[in-house]
């Protein structure tokens, strides 16, 4: 492996390196609850801005009584108790999502020298086909004549 960012350091034991994998791993996986918590954001704000078109058709419609009962019942409301989904979001990222992220990054810290997805840097290395243009440990970014990278089979061009 040449990329030493990736480089397991000195006396990191392959316990560590597993477990700071399967951290790493729930981080990850919190990442895209944290995506779905904004697409459910953001999926129920459309709804609400859709809900004063549903009003506004159903006073053209002659429906005044249901155009007032959506605005009042619905239009704005809470999606829990005292909460809109901005409120939600910003209690998930204070509450849970950055003790998360500033333990897992701590632990990378401390246990590793800082040293990021030592896991995943260990298993591409082991599942590469040696002398692969397509399969080298690290991207080259060495510019050719024509804007392109260069790339070397098992390491970067030069």
């Amino acid at each position: 492996m040449d990329d030493d960012g990736h480089r397991r350091p000195e006396g990191v034991s392959d316990e560590t390196v597993e477990a700071l994998g399967s951290l790493s791993k729930a981080l990850e996986t919190t990442e895209c609850a944290r995506g779905h918590l904004f697409a459910f954001h953001q999926l129920t704000g459309s709804a609400d801005f859709e809900l004063d078109r549903a009003v506004e058709l159903l006073r053209a419609a002659g429906h005044e009584d249901w155009a007032e009962r959506v605005r009042t019942e619905l239009v704005g409301r809470n999606v829990i108790p005292g909460h809109w989904t901005f409120q939600i979001v910003e209690a998930y990222d204070r509450t849970y999502y950055q003790a998360f992220r500033d333990l897992e990054r701590s632990a990378v810290d401390r246990l590793a020298g800082g040293r990021g997805h030592l896991y995943e840097a260990e298993l591409k290395e082991a599942r590469r086909t040696r002398d692969h243009p397509d399969h080298t440990p690290l991207q080259d970014h060495t510019p050719r004549p024509d804007g392109s990278a260069t790339r070397t089979p098992d390491g970067p061009a030069g």
